[in-house]
């Protein structure tokens, strides 16, 4: 009888954690992860096999459409709002034509907030910076004692 009081005790204080978010929550990542330095490298001109090799597969190949590649990401940041990101590649007779898509834009607020987050304050109106002519001002207890 205690056993069973002691299992019901212990599913209880989980359930109640579970239910607090106080389970750790991770990030979710899915569709493909582009690189800055893969994108970049994208010129008009290149043939789908040059595309696929720096690119990787697209996430979506359309049968009706075979001259667009889309590559779709998505991210939830520990159980937040979901966001979606596309970055859209468009073919004409197997070469690169264009390029349609920010997928490295960022959220300003998002990014505000991760700042905060950190506590990272920069003074805005700083006039004086860290290499400056004029040391800062010392006080007689930071001379050497040998002066």
């Amino acid at each position: 009888m205690q056993k069973l009081i002691r299992t019901l005790g212990f599913a209880t204080l989980a359930l109640s954690l579970a239910s607090c978010r106080l389970v750790y929550t991770p990030d979710v990542q899915q569709g493909n992860i582009l690189t800055k330095e893969a994108v970049s490298q994208l010129k008009p001109g290149m043939t789908k096999r040059q595309v696929l090799v720096l690119m990787g597969s697209p996430s979506v190949a359309s049968p009706f459409d075979q001259d667009r590649w889309d590559y779709v990401s998505t991210q939830q940041h520990r159980g937040g709002e979901i966001k979606v990101r596309t970055f859209t590649l468009t073919f004409n007779n197997d070469t690169l034509v264009r390029t349609e898509g920010n997928f490295f834009a960022q959220d300003d607020q998002q990014l505000l907030n991760d700042t905060k987050k950190y506590k990272v304050n920069y003074p805005v109106n700083e006039t004086r910076g860290d290499k400056s002519g004029s040391p800062p001002d010392a006080s007689a207890g930071d001379k050497p004692s040998g002066e």
